[in-house]
């Protein structure tokens, strides 16, 4: 458990300045067709990742890699860009 808890408190650190200094892009930065391609490829690596490290036992990595491959599916649902 103390593994998992590190790990948590590691996601947490490296996420307070993304929050923090977030800020938006014009309509005119967004290139809907190059974030499409991204987004897909960001969700299918982090799953690929998530099952890697189930099948190594890492449940904690898995676990979050799964997370973060559904935070890009669900992302792009919501822009619109999956469906």
């Amino acid at each position: 458990m103390n593994d998992f808890r590190e790990k948590l408190e590691g996601y947490l650190k490296k996420a307070a300045p993304l929050f923090e200094n977030l800020s938006d892009a014009s309509p005119a930065e967004v290139d809907i067709k190059r974030a499409r391609r991204e987004f897909r490829e960001m969700a299918l690596a982090y799953y690929k990742d998530a099952k890697h490290f189930h099948e190594k036992g890492e449940y904690a990595n898995a676990l979050a890699s799964l997370e973060y491959a559904e935070g890009w599916m669900d992302a792009g649902k919501r822009l619109g860009i999956f469906r």
